[in-house]
């Protein structure tokens, strides 16, 4: 078994992998301020609390979007496991094709999502990763990572009306958004979130399709796509674990590559 990271600008998921099966995942708050102390005893926590012991974790793989938690995490890993991850990036070979003007900067979470994709869906794909940043990843029939699309996350547009408007609250989707037509503060709020999130993505998709021949394969994963999938009127696919089964296939490739020295 081995340990995945995937690190957000909000949240970081955990998972305990091995060849073929995701024994578990958590989410936890990234949080630049704590330490790698910390990190490792929040981790060694998690793994007894899904009883797993450290001893039996051969190896890690870390994504991370915000530079300054990889050494954090690593060391955390290192404290627990006595293992050192391998990091996404330079070195670490993952197999895509990456047709875009600088490959470098390529974020390291749309790599471990395209190289996913394209193991597990019919090209030409659309991957829809929705965090604090809501990216699309375009690739060809020919699997290659031809560009795509960053934008706000459709969370960080609901934090942005709560705390710059007066009167607008913060919300929660514990429901099911049922109407379309808000008849209140909230449910306008909400309606908006939803129905506004996903008129978007098959907006997005519509002009997509207009670039190929092909019918598009759509992919939705990251933390508000459950939430919004469910709303959306084009075909989609709801993935919650894309990323990590990326990583787990960028770390079995390293992994045999270094075996086969």
């Amino acid at each position: 078994m081995f340990l995945a990271l995937d690190v957000g600008n909000t949240h970081t998921v955990l998972g305990v992998l091995d060849e073929e099966k995701l024994f578990f995942s958590c989410r936890f708050s990234t949080d630049r301020n704590k330490t790698s102390d910390e990190y490792s005893v929040m981790i060694r926590e998690l793994l007894i609390m899904h009883h797993t012991p450290p001893e039996q974790i051969s190896g890690g793989i870390i994504s991370s979007v915000v530079p300054s938690m990889k050494a954090v995490l690593r060391d955390a890993v290192y404290s627990v496991t006595g293992r050192t991850c391998m990091i996404v990036g330079p070195g670490v070979k993952n197999g895509l094709k990456i047709r875009i003007d600088n490959p470098a900067q390529l974020g390291s979470d749309q790599v471990a999502d395209a190289v996913a994709a394209i193991a597990e869906y019919p090209k030409p794909l659309l991957v829809f990763d929705m965090g604090t940043a809501t990216t699309v990843s375009v690739i060809n029939e020919n699997t290659e990572y031809i560009g795509g699309m960053i934008m706000a996350g459709a969370l960080l547009g609901l934090d942005a009306l709560s705390n710059r408007t007066s009167q607008l609250p913060e919300i929660s989707f514990a429901d099911k958004v049922d109407r379309l037509i808000g008849s209140n503060t909230v449910d306008c709020m909400r309606s908006g979130f939803a129905f506004g999130t996903a008129a978007m993505i098959d907006g997005v998709i519509d002009r997509m399709q207009k670039e190929f021949d092909r019918k598009l394969t759509v992919v939705l994963t990251g933390k508000t796509a459950e939430m919004i999938t469910p709303y959306c009127e084009r075909e989609v696919v709801l993935d919650k674990n894309l990323l990590l089964k990326g990583l787990r296939i960028i770390y079995l490739k390293n992994l045999h590559h270094k075996g086969s020295r």
